[in-house]
């Protein structure tokens, strides 16, 4: 899994998006660069998951434009999305995996071999047979993981990885995404969870109505707010 030269950097160039009179991502300008995972925080309806959804491709631009290399026209071949709330096919743990090779057109020949080693990356290879709905929630978020990973993105961005999960199953997804980005695949995450960010993060995005207003290094985020806004949600009070 490697992260080809022509999806990266993500660059937001005055973006903003609006629906039903509402906007939603205000005028942002960000560049999303290779390396470490890029936390994006904010409280909610601050627009992190339209931004997730912009990046994938998936909505439009209302105004401004979105770049992949330096260009416009790149397919959402080598990027993959994870969404809070997965859905799981009607399927073993293992049918899930293939539904998803095929769906990237890898070679029928090497199906076995790719999903023996995605359920052994995920920590789910004694579970190939299970049904997938029967899953725990750490479980299926895992497995969610594994289906995006199938594609061999280069850019893998993830909407609120850890939430709802226990403690032990938020270090099991904390863990995995350690993994992929030591794969050098770009890892570009929603949290409320400042602990995660923290942990994961090589640089940190702060959105509030619709708007970058603060970008750092992690630790200089936290150590160091430049914005009311940053002081504000690193202190854990209401920001409106």
């Amino acid at each position: 899994m490697r992260s080809p030269d022509s999806e990266l950097p993500i660059a937001f160039e005055d973006v903003s998006m609006s629906a039903g009179g509402v906007t939603i991502l205000d005028h942002v300008s960000l560049t999303i660069e290779a390396g470490a995972p890029t936390a994006i925080i904010g409280p909610n309806g601050s627009g992190k998951t339209t931004l997730l959804r912009a990046a994938m491709g998936l909505i439009a631009p209302t105004q401004g434009r979105i770049t992949y290399g330096g260009r416009t026209d790149v397919a959402p071949i080598k990027r993959a999305l994870v969404f809070q709330r997965p859905v799981m096919l009607r399927r073993s743990v293992a049918g899930n995996l293939r539904y998803a090779l095929r769906a990237a057109s890898v070679p029928r020949a090497q199906h076995d071999a790719r999903i023996a080693d995605l359920l052994t990356l995920v920590g789910l290879a004694t579970m190939a047979d299970r049904p997938a709905r029967r899953l725990s929630g750490g479980e299926q978020q895992r497995l969610a993981l594994a289906r995006a990973l199938a594609r061999d993105p280069a850019v893998l961005l993830l909407d609120e990885p850890t939430a709802s999960l226990d403690p032990a199953a938020s270090k099991n997804i904390e863990d995995l995404i350690r993994a992929v980005g030591a794969r050098g695949i770009k890892v570009v995450m929603t949290t409320h969870d400042l602990g995660a960010a923290r942990r994961l993060a090589g640089d940190v995005v702060l959105i509030h109505r619709g708007r970058v207003v603060e970008r750092a290094a992690t630790d200089a985020f936290f150590h160091s707010p430049q914005t009311g806004e940053a002081k504000t949600f690193i202190a854990g009070d209401l920001l409106i």
